[in-house]
């Protein structure tokens, strides 16, 4: 790195302090700090391209300096930017037509810290890019700034309607009274009346249970949510009775995949095969009848060796095949919770290397800053939305509230 953008405590003590003593301002662009900051700020640019520049020795160089004025806490500084001879450097520290340091700065330590970054990460990146020492209480600070925002988003107002929602938990490690336990945290994703995927809420509780279900669909419902025509669920005891409570109407289906697994949990590992083929030809059936048939055949062969695998699928029977009063569009989407799943997988991603978190607070700044990223992508409609729309019109008439 540039010797420049190492910063030195000691010189900037000592001449903060002599500026102090000649009756200048601590701030303000005559302010001691001006200089200093001005000097540190070229330094951790320079660097930023020295290190830039490393990686493209051959096909690209400097191209002398830019001005540009930045607002800080101390004032405004104006400094000398780095430019290279293609124009593909982007700085970190101090973005293209960023203007306000703080802003910048603490956006990239909340950059890094979604990106699953620790803490102990983030230091080093700063100290090795910048020459700056951020302790883990300043770091802490910063992204604890985002909790009025996830409590903003906890308690925001939703649609009146949604056509379809998914709910599913996912689990994490959180230290808790001087041990780490397990906390399950309810996730809840819709489709609106304009086909677009919403996240509607994360929540945190002990272990996923029918009783705090109940307390999540309540918060949804006084948020705003007064109808629901689908929900897709995985086959949790007492889930589609918390359901039924809180949105009486909705048509509940039972994730097909969770009653595929919980089945397995029985199976010899010679039978995988065999049952897998009899269970497919349930729910892969043209229609209720032709599944009816492929589940007395099923129960038939494997009553005797797995009764409650059978007796599973017996009891749930009602709520796994609600898909078979839609069409082929609506039942792709319907009859497992893979769109929660597939969301659960990126959060999976980022906390993989996280090991147990300090608290729930730290969870769900993670989560929520992840969240972020992946929900601003959802900006496209559910795959054939209008042929989708057209038949849930149809079936549920005036349930249907359209916001287009």
């Amino acid at each position: 790195m540039n010797d420049k953008a190492r910063f030195n405590y000691e010189d900037f003590k000592k001449e903060a302090t002599e500026g102090l003593k000649s009756g200048k301002s601590l701030s303000g662009k005559e302010g001691v700090l001006a200089p200093l900051l001005k000097d540190f700020l070229e330094g951790a640019l320079d660097g930023e391209m020295d290190s830039f520049l490393s990686e493209k020795a051959l096909t690209n160089r400097r191209n002398g300096k830019g001005k540009k004025t930045v607002k800080t806490d101390y004032g405004s500084v104006e400094i000398d930017t780095p430019r290279d001879r293609n124009s593909e450097f982007e700085p970190e520290l101090i973005p293209k037509r960023q203007t306000v340091l703080g802003e910048a700065f603490e956006n990239r330590i909340l950059s890094l810290y979604a990106k699953g970054s620790s803490y102990l990460q983030i230091q080093e990146h700063l100290l090795d890019l910048y020459g700056m020492d951020v302790s883990t209480g300043k770091l802490s600070a910063i992204t604890d700034k985002i909790i009025p925002q996830i409590k903003k988003w906890q308690s925001q107002r939703l649609d009146v309607f949604y056509p379809m929602v998914w709910m599913d938990a996912i689990h994490f490690k959180v230290r808790e009274n001087n041990q780490v336990v397990s906390k399950a945290v309810y996730v809840v994703i819709g489709l609106d009346s304009a086909g677009k995927k919403q996240l509607l809420g994360m929540y945190i509780s002990e272990s996923e249970g029918a009783r705090f279900w109940l307390n999540v669909l309540t918060d949804i419902q006084s948020r705003g949510v007064s109808d629901i025509l689908i929900c897709c669920i995985d086959n949790l005891k007492g889930f589609t009775e918390a359901i039924e409570t809180i949105f009486p109407k909705a048509d509940v289906q039972i994730c097909v995949i969770h009653q595929i697994r919980n089945s397995k949990r029985y199976l010899s590992y010679k039978d995988h095969s065999s049952f897998n083929h009899d269970l497919k030809c349930i729910y892969k059936a043209a229609n209720l009848t032709e599944a009816e048939q492929a589940l007395d055949i099923f129960e038939e062969k494997w009553k005797k060796k797995y009764p409650l695998a059978v007796k599973s699928w017996r009891h749930n029977w009602h709520h796994l095949t609600r898909f078979f009063d839609y069409s082929a569009s609506i039942r792709k989407i319907m009859y497992t919770t893979n769109i929660i799943e597939g969301f659960n997988k990126q959060l999976r991603r980022v906390t993989k290397t996280k090991g147990a978190f300090t608290n729930e607070m730290a969870l769900m700044k993670l989560l929520y800053l992840v969240q972020e990223d992946i929900t601003k992508k959802w900006i496209g409609s559910q795959n054939n939305w209008r042929l989708i729309k057209q038949e849930l019109i149809i079936k549920f008439e005036d349930r249907f509230i359209d916001k287009e």
